[in-house]
């Protein structure tokens, strides 16, 4: 919100102290869930991460730099969870988890044609 103040001209205290008293009002976000408590951080970008992001915003319909960022932040928290599910999967079994019934262990030929696969 733009001050309509004059440069120099100082609040009253009443002011203040009506601003210092009030409780922030929570914002919903679209899917209704309501934002608590929040952290501000910030991320130097180069011009190349940059230009990266606005196509994904543009891309992606999203409004804002932090929607942005919070959906990349969101997909590298389903990442790592799904990288601690498969260690404990591995802790468990051991090296090897067991094939469901009916697949067959691929072969080196079929993993190095997968490794080569574009995505």
């Amino acid at each position: 919100m733009t001050s309509v103040r004059q440069d120099g001209e100082k609040r009253s205290s009443a002011t203040s102290r009506k601003r210092a008293g009030k409780k922030p009002v929570p914002v919903k976000r679209e899917s209704g869930a309501v934002l608590g408590r929040s952290r501000l951080a910030q991320v130097r970008l180069r011009s190349d991460e940059i230009e990266a992001l606005e196509q994904v915003m543009r891309t992606l319909q999203l409004g804002s730099t932090s929607d942005a960022l919070r959906e990349g932040l969101r997909l590298l928290a389903r990442e790592a969870a799904e990288i601690d599910a498969a260690e404990e999967i591995r802790a468990f079994y051991g090296q090897h988890a067991p094939l469901p019934d009916g697949v067959v262990e691929p072969s080196a030929a079929e993993l190095a044609a997968a490794d080569d696969m574009p995505w």
